[in-house]
């Protein structure tokens, strides 16, 4: 996946910052903010597990999950247009409408 970095068991979206010159980290699906800065990937790598170990150990400390839930629902806005359109390919294919767009969403993340 594009910009993403595993570090750990965690993945962490890649950013270049502009302001500092540097690239951020921030980990993605933790129980709160997690995120760190490098110039090279090496030095990623090194603030990444450094931030992570961090933030697991203060989750421990305190007793909380360290990982969001997921429910598996959201609420998805779209243009009217796009819904029809999105129930007709659905519908064309054989499939609900969630089932189609839960296909989609599960292609494009590559999960």
């Amino acid at each position: 996946m594009k910009n993403v970095m595993k570090i750990g068991n965690q993945q962490a979206v890649i950013t270049f910052d502009p302001d500092i010159e540097m690239f951020r980290g921030e980990f993605v699906g933790l129980n709160g903010g997690a995120d760190f800065y490098a110039d090279d990937v090496a030095g990623l790598h090194r603030e990444g597990e450094l931030s992570l170990n961090l933030f697991m150990d203060e989750c421990a400390r305190r007793g909380i999950d360290p990982r969001k839930s997921f429910s598996g629902k959201f609420v998805l806005r779209i243009a009217p247009e796009v819904h029809e359109a999105a129930a007709t390919a659905a519908a064309a294919s054989g499939e609900s409408l969630n089932q189609w767009v839960a296909g989609a969403i599960k292609e494009a993340a590559h999960a």
